[in-house]
Order: structure tokens, then C-alpha cells, then sequence
């Protein structure tokens, strides 16, 4: 399969075109990647970054057999506009899509270590986006909801050795050091930004089995409310 993947979800944006028939058993056969860190607005960037990997890779939007578009937690307009870009390529194209989690995309990585990965995103406010893992039998699996939350109520439950990553695990390493000492580890600073790469090689098993997202329901996993409505709901 040849597969478009975005993600727009934090202050990062990243773009990857994959043929996952390039090279079976080894990687997703990523043909093109790029990752841009601003803070300028996404939509400045992306449909350029798109080009640009789809002529790196050479190809265009019609050899493509499928998007995958990362869904959240996130920046309620970074994610807006790389699921609004998607979906209008997938219906010009008539293509599929499938959604990812980009906490789940910033676990991947690591799916390979026998501890507890805890993600932390940056939600602003003092919270942060919080997902945790760990890898049975090979496969990396969730261990309850994604949620958002003070760090201290994030890490209240750790007692184990545990992985950090994510921007908000940098934010915040020297508060979560003090209270998990020797239990906590950090991932190095460049695995704190998510890949399109790492959304492909999760949205592999959902391609191969058709669960693809409905196109007309596809939106993104917020988490909390917006910034507006939790304004409009306070008190004066």
C-alpha cells in the first residue's frame, strides 16, 4: 500500500509518504518524511510539505491507496486543519482514511521495552494529555482511556519503572523526578515529537482489515473542551 500520513496535532507538523510493499519485514518503507517545529500556524505549511514528499517520493495523490491522519489529543486548530486537508484529498481521491492517536503515535517507538510508557502532552492550562501503555505479547497495548489531568494526577498511580515521552514529559521532568525518583526515565528529546511515519505503521492493521473511518463522522478526539467553552462556562 502506498499511504499519505499527517499529522498536525501539536506544534509540530509532519508529513510521511510510505510504500509499505518497499520493503516487507523490515520498516513501512518510508519513501519521503518531513517534520516542521513553529509556531506559526499549520496551514501556512502543510499542503506545501505535502507536495514537496509526494514529488520526493515520486507520486501523486492518485497512486496513493490510502491517508492516515493523526486525531488527537491536541490543538483543536492543528488538528482541524491536517483532518480537513486529509479528508478533502480522501474525497477528491476517493480514497480511504484511518485516524490515529498521537499519544499512541508517540508510544510506538518504544513498543520493544518491557516497562510502563507513560505519554504526556502538553494541554496547556497546567494539565497535560496522558496515555499509558505497555507491550504484551509483542503488541503495545493501552492501558485505560486517554485522559486530561494535572501531572500530578497523571503519575499519581506509577509505582513501577516507567518511560516518559512526549512534550509534556519534558515540560514537566523535573517535578515528575522529584516525586517517582529512580522509577522514572525520560525518552530522548527527539522522540517528543511525533512522525508520520509512526502513524503508518499503526494504521497498517486497520488498512489490511477495511476498519477504515467514515468519512462523514470523521472528527477529531478532542479530549476536552474547547478553550471557548470552558471560558463561556466560567463565572464573571
Amino acid at each position: 500500500m502506498k499511504i499519505l500520513a499527517v499529522d498536525t496535532a501539536t506544534e509540530s507538523c509532519s508529513v510521511a509518504v510510505a510504500d509499505t510493499a518497499a520493503s516487507p519485514g523490515l520498516n513501512t518503507g518510508t519513501l519521503a518524511e518531513l517534520t516542521n517545529v513553529t509556531r506559526q500556524t499549520h496551514s501556512k505549511h502543510l499542503m506545501e510539505m505535502i507536495h514537496t514528499v509526494l514529488r520526493m517520493s515520486g507520486l501523486t495523490v492518485s497512486d496513493l491507496d490510502g491517508f492516515t491522519v493523526a486525531t488527537g489529543p491536541g490543538s483543536f486548530t492543528g488538528l482541524r486543519i491536517g483532518i480537513s486537508a486529509v479528508k478533502g484529498l480522501a474525497f477528491a481521491s476517493g480514497k480511504p482514511v484511518v485516524g490515529i492517536s498521537n499519544l499512541d503515535a508517540l508510544a510506538y517507538p518504544f513498543a520493544f521495552l518491557p516497562y510502563l510508557i507513560c505519554v504526556l502532552q502538553d494541554a496547556r492550562r497546567k494539565e497535560v494529555y496522558c496515555g499509558c501503555y505497555k507491550t504484551e505479547d509483542g503488541v503495545l497495548k493501552k492501558e485505560g482511556e486517554d485522559k486530561v489531568c494535572s501531572p500530578d494526577m497523571a503519575i499519581s498511580q506509577i509505582d513501577e519503572p516507567c518511560l516518559f515521552v512526549g512534550n509534556g514529559a519534558a515540560l514537566y521532568q523535573n517535578f515528575i523526578s522529584d516525586k517517582l525518583g529512580e522509577k522514572a526515565c525520560f525518552a530522548p528529546c527527539s522522540y517528543h515529537t511525533i512522525r508520520a511515519s509512526a502513524l503508518v505503521s499503526l494504521s497498517l492493521e486497520k488498512f489490511e482489515a477495511g476498519n477504515t473511518d467514515d468519512m462523514a463522522a470523521f472528527v477529531p478526539h478532542y479530549i476536552r473542551k474547547s478553550d471557548a467553552e470552558l471560558n463561556f462556562k466560567r463565572p464573571s
